[in-house]
């Protein structure tokens, strides 16, 4: 996918699937504002992955995604075609197992990561009324923003699958397309994607339960989900909008 002459933004590139996607991006010719918490991980971070720092077609920002001065200060001062939000604040309680939730701590994730990709969300609305230029941004939902969760999977592990993030994860998809429903321009896109789970060290009882309500590959490397985003950035999705792509080997089936 080819995203020459274009610039993005990507909130939360020193993460997993963040840094990859600075990766891509630049890969297919973009030029790459990639803005996170801490710019010295960040560089260390893309530079494990192989990426030239020094590069003219790479700016590395800092940005605290839960602070509305940070990021109106960034849109104002950014020159963009589009943008996506990876970013994932939380608070240090989050994954506790739903009886151990307690409402302060749920109501604190909710502001952390929802309040912040609806902030982001009105953002980059925002620049584009005032640029009046073709915009295109990307959510990061879940397939657990869309089914239920399959707790099965998490059995003889000590994980769980986070009250927080099934309802946060499925009011993004809906936030995605409340904005372009208000904006109502052809010109500005939001649409989401939904990745099912991405391999980062979880236990083996895990990853086999996991990949057997799947079709095959099981939990997914962070490169099966990239395609998606770059094709939703390009001129190639022109009025594919409000959509929520779910990727996830049909495990969500």
């Amino acid at each position: 996918m080819q995203l020459a002459n274009k610039t993005v933004l990507v909130a939360g590139a020193g993460g997993l699937l963040g840094s990859h996607l600075v990766k891509a991006l630049l890969d297919a010719g973009a030029k790459v504002l990639a803005a996170d918490l801490d710019v010295t991980l960040l560089a260390s971070k893309l530079g494990r992955l192989g990426v030239d720092n020094a590069s003219a077609m790479l700016e590395l920002r800092a940005l605290d995604i839960t602070q509305e001065g940070d990021v109106k200060a960034l849109f104002a001062s950014a020159d963009l075609d589009g943008a996506v939000n990876t970013t994932y604040p939380r608070n240090s309680r989050y994954g506790a197992h739903f009886f151990d939730v307690s409402l302060d701590s749920f109501n604190e994730n909710l502001s952390l990561h929802l309040g912040s990709a609806f902030l982001f969300t009105q953002q980059c609305a925002a620049y584009f009324q005032a640029r009046q230029r073709p915009f295109s941004l990307v959510n990061l939902s879940s397939i657990y923003g869309v089914i239920a969760p399959r707790f099965s999977v998490y059995e003889d592990t000590p994980m769980t699958m986070p009250v927080e993030y099934a309802a946060i994860k499925s009011a993004i998809v809906h936030l995605t397309k409340y904005v372009v429903a208000y904006v109502k321009d052809s010109r500005f896109r939001a649409n989401s994607v939904s990745p099912g789970g991405l391999r980062d060290g979880q236990p083996p009882a895990f990853l086999a339960a996991y990949q057997g309500q799947s079709h095959g590959k099981g939990m997914l490397d962070v490169d099966d989900i990239l395609g998606s985003i770059l094709f939703l950035l390009s001129d190639a999705s022109a009025y594919v909008t409000g959509q929520n792509l779910t990727i996830d080997d049909g495990f969500s089936l």
